[in-house]
């Protein structure tokens, strides 16, 4: 099972690689929106802004957050380790429940360049 420092990590790693991106995805990877990526099995939730092309975390919280965030992710810190690995395909992952994305419509259409 992968740590809450792991996640953290991978979160950064996640984020790193959103800096360096271009064309379209580099659009997609400009929005401005709060973030959490809610971690099942460590009953954890990292929350923070998708701004600037990064994922900036702000804080840890233990359980769900209080407040429901612009986008929201959430999965195993296994799965999370693994996706920003390149190890877990997201659509598969996705597709087969493992890991949830929730956002607005709008941000669905944007979001989908990064995947």
């Amino acid at each position: 099972m992968a740590t809450i420092e792991e996640c953290r990590a991978a979160l950064e790693k996640l984020s790193d690689s959103m800096q360096s991106t271009e064309g379209d995805v580099r659009t997609a990877t400009a929005l401005d929106r709060s973030v959490s990526c809610r971690i099942t099995d460590l009953d954890v939730t990292f929350v923070g802004r998708m701004t600037g092309g990064r994922i900036v975390v702000q804080d840890t919280l233990q359980g769900p957050p209080a407040e429901k965030a612009q986008i929201r992710l959430t999965m195993t810190g296994d799965d999370l380790v693994a996706l920003v690995d390149g190890e877990l395909n997201f659509a598969k992952a996705w597709g087969s429940g493992r890991v949830k994305l929730e956002a607005g419509l709008k941000d669905l259409f944007q979001l989908r360049k990064l995947l």
